[in-house]
């Protein structure tokens, strides 16, 4: 008998400064049984910085080979934003960036790993894609703290991200980093 996925609400307060984005989310994450919760927490982080009309998670979920972990489209279902999660491989970011007028790379992981995977590898338009990383610490002490529902406070100001959920406080950089 195959395991079916977890679902997660999420009920978000978003503010993100930088952007001008201030929004209150209602959100249903399927957690697959194959992802771990560093990588569900890392999805949603990335929605949430993202955010935008048309931002959606993909149909498929992490198991999806067409499509990224999150994509935004537009009214005419075209995709204009592939966002991926984690330690994406070059082809992936490469088919993303011919598809979408914008692609980023959202990690839990350490970012010289994922940067060196991606380094060197045709990649379309390599330099224009920016690889997001948060601080490892800042994920394990956010996944310890995630229910099944979830209160989420998260605000987002010259690059730091402060994030309440459900009642733990952390705060972390969100670094940028660029491809060569």
């Amino acid at each position: 008998m195959a395991l079916s996925a977890t679902l997660h609400t999420f009920t978000v307060h978003l503010a993100d400064v930088d952007r001008g984005v201030y929004q209150e989310l209602e959100l249903r994450v399927a957690r697959h049984p194959s992802e771990t919760a560093e990588f569900m927490l890392t999805r949603l982080l990335a929605y949430c910085l993202e955010y935008e009309e048309g931002i959606t998670f993909s149909d498929g979920g992490v198991s999806s080979t067409d499509e990224p972990a999150v994509l935004v489209r537009d009214l005419t279902g075209r995709t204009t934003a592939w966002i991926e999660v984690g330690a994406p491989d070059a082809e992936r970011v490469h088919r993303g960036s011919k598809l979408a007028g914008r692609v980023a790379v959202y990690t839990h992981r350490d970012p010289a790993k994922v940067l060196a995977q991606l380094t060197g590898k045709r990649v379309h338009r390599a330099g224009e894609i920016p690889v997001f990383s948060f601080d490892r610490a800042f994920i394990d002490a956010a996944v310890t703290a995630v229910e099944r529902r979830n209160t989420v406070t998260l605000s987002v100001t010259e690059r730091l991200l402060y994030l309440d959920l459900n009642g733990t406080v952390l705060s972390t950089p969100v670094e940028e980093h660029r491809l060569t």
